[in-house]
Parts: C-alpha cells; structure tokens; sequence
C-alpha cells in the first residue's frame, strides 16, 4: 500500500491516519512467549527464519489545526548489521511527505516508549553522520520512568534502547519527560499500562463522543488479543495480562477504537466479546 492510500478516518474532529516506517522482521517466539507453536500459527505464518513481518505504524494526528505524530519508528541510525537483520525500511518520512506534511511541520511527538523501534524517526544521522532531531519544531514526549530505565542499560534489554533516538532531545529541551498518566494537550492525554516495560503509555484520543487509543506493546497486534498471549519480550508479563483486563473493561464498555502498533494488516479495530467471551475485532 502506498503512502498517500494509507487508512485514514475521523475521530470527532480530529483526523487521524495510518503512516509506517515499513515492516520489518521479529523472531515468533519472541513475539508470542510461551504460546506454543501449533497456536499461533493458525494466526500467521512464519518464515524459514522463524521469523514473522511485523508493522510499525504511527499516527498522523491533525487535531486543534496542529500537528501531531504518535510513535516514530525505528528510523535511520541502527547500526547496518542490525538493520540487515531486521530488514528495516526507514520510510516514515516518506510517508509524510505522501501525505502532504513535511516534518518541520510537526508540532507534537508523543512515544509510547523508548524502544529503538518506537522512536527511531525522533533523531535522525544527517549526511555529516551528526544526529538532530527529525522535527525541529516540535515538543516531544515520553515518560521519565522509561528514559531512566533507559539509561540504566541492563542486560535484560539494553539492546531496545539507543540513546541517540532520546538523549539529544532532553539536552536541548525538546522532550519533556511525564510522571504518570495526564494530558498532552486538549483531547490527547496519556495513560500507564504497565507490563511490556514498567512505564509504557497508552494515547488517548478523545474528540466529540468519540476514543481512540494507540495501545501500543500492550496488544501489538490483533493475533495478541487474548489475555495470556503475552511476548517474552515483556518484562512484567502478569502485569501485562491485569493491563490487557483493565484495558479491555474500559475500551470495550466505550467503544474505544484500538490502534494496533505492530499489525500491519489490520492498524485499528474496535473490540468485542464473542460468545464464549473471547475477544475479537469488529470492522473499524
């Protein structure tokens, strides 16, 4: 799908689209954890790597007559062998320019979380090979519980985090870092939901009568809607699974639509129960 076809829809006043920086490849096992293979196969299909395409969708938000961009990517600075093994694409600036705005033109960035492929696109290595930031104009946000976890570099995970994607922007004041869940600006606020890091956030999009929410790691894709089906990439599995039922309560009893990081098939849905109780997507 080209750039300038990618799904776009109104929230209220608010018009959001579906932008990417290109699939690229993770091993299943990582994304599926302990689910056992005959399962999750009926879902998707991996290849002779083991490996699954996956998405990494971010969302153009023109909201109030600003700007704003939710997740960047995983951008142009990974080191090469890491991005031949992960077959990045780097197109996310591309696909803004398809949709007519160019990155000056931003006014908000919000990162769900730190990983190197959530905000790749924040910085970017020029043809100097110096990192500035990706849009210049903008107030980028993160929580400080994350960037601390960042910088602890711990074997767990240090390899997630690439200093270069955040650090540049707490030195020149562009990122501003939040304690907890609270309001980005009107109808844009952010929420907790801890279990695939301590302190990943949730957007919430409220415009008119209508939600949205970019949920980020917590569901990656529509193939993790059950509640146990967990990746062993989250640190805090169980709390991910009490994160999936918190979230479920609330985004299904409002009608909330679901905006899926890593699904590049199916970015957003709204959230049902079936008939044993299982949950589903509907059409968006």
């Amino acid at each position: 799908m080209s750039a300038a076809n990618r799904p776009t829809r109104k929230l209220g006043d608010f018009e959001l689209t579906v932008i990417s920086d290109g699939t690229y490849y993770l091993d299943a096992g990582g994304m599926f954890g302990v689910v056992p293979k005959p399962l999750w196969e009926k879902k998707v299909k991996a290849d002779e790597l083991n490996r699954i395409a996956c998405g990494t969708n971010a969302v153009l938000v023109r909201a109030l007559g600003r700007l704003v961009l939710i997740e960047t990517g995983i951008g142009n600075k990974l080191p090469e062998k890491l991005a031949k093994i992960y077959d990045a694409k780097a197109q996310l600036l591309r696909e803004l320019e398809a949709v007519g705005v160019r990155r000056q033109e931003i006014e908000v960035v919000i990162n769900s979380h730190l990983h190197f492929d959530h905000c790749g696109w924040n910085t970017f290595r020029n043809e100097r090979g110096e990192v500035e930031p990706t849009f210049p104009n903008a107030t980028y946000y993160a929580q400080r519980g994350e960037w601390e976890h960042g910088n602890k570099q711990l074997e767990r995970d240090r390899v997630s985090y690439l200093s270069d994607n955040y650090d540049p922007l707490i030195r020149n004041g562009q990122m501003r870092l939040l304690d907890g869940d609270g309001d980005v600006m009107p109808g844009i606020s952010v929420v907790i939901y801890p279990g695939h890091t301590r302190n990943m956030q949730a957007i919430i999009l409220e415009s008119g009568d209508q939600k949205a929410c970019y949920i980020s790691d917590l569901i990656p894709t529509t193939w993790h809607l059950d509640l146990t089906w967990v990746m062993a990439y989250d640190l805090f599995p169980l709390e991910t699974i009490e994160s999936r039922r918190r979230y479920y309560e609330q985004a299904i009893a409002e009608k909330w639509l679901t905006i899926f990081t890593h699904d590049h098939e199916t970015p957003w849905a709204y959230l049902e129960q079936d008939a044993q109780g299982r949950v589903v997507t509907k059409s968006a």
